[in-house]
């Protein structure tokens, strides 16, 4: 009879780990990543025309249209006017508004 409340504890036990294992998982891995993918999320949504903008690839340009639909921005680089390129907006990593870069 001893061995049966051994086996069965232990098969409790295992469970409790393996939900101990993915919780703690779930808080240091899945959270952190869905919290920053709601920040990205919001500092998308309040994307501006005039905005300056980094994308991943290190490109500073300044936002000239916004395509919601197709989530497309059309962005300006460099001083030369006639460099306006198409992208997709989940490239922008970092916005800076005009006033921020004012003061």
């Amino acid at each position: 009879m001893n061995i049966f409340m051994t086996s069965s504890l232990g098969t409790y036990g295992m469970i409790v780990w393996l939900v101990v294992l993915f919780a703690l998982m779930y808080f240091l891995m899945i959270r952190p990543q869905q919290k920053e993918a709601k920040k990205k999320n919001a500092m998308l949504s309040e994307l501006a025309i005039g905005d300056t903008i980094l994308t991943t690839s290190g490109f500073y340009g300044v936002v000239i249209d916004i395509n919601d639909e197709a989530n497309i921005v059309i962005v300006e680089f460099g001083n030369n006017k006639n460099c306006r390129i198409p992208m997709d907006k989940n490239a922008i990593v970092q916005v800076e508004k005009p006033e921020e870069a004012n003061s």
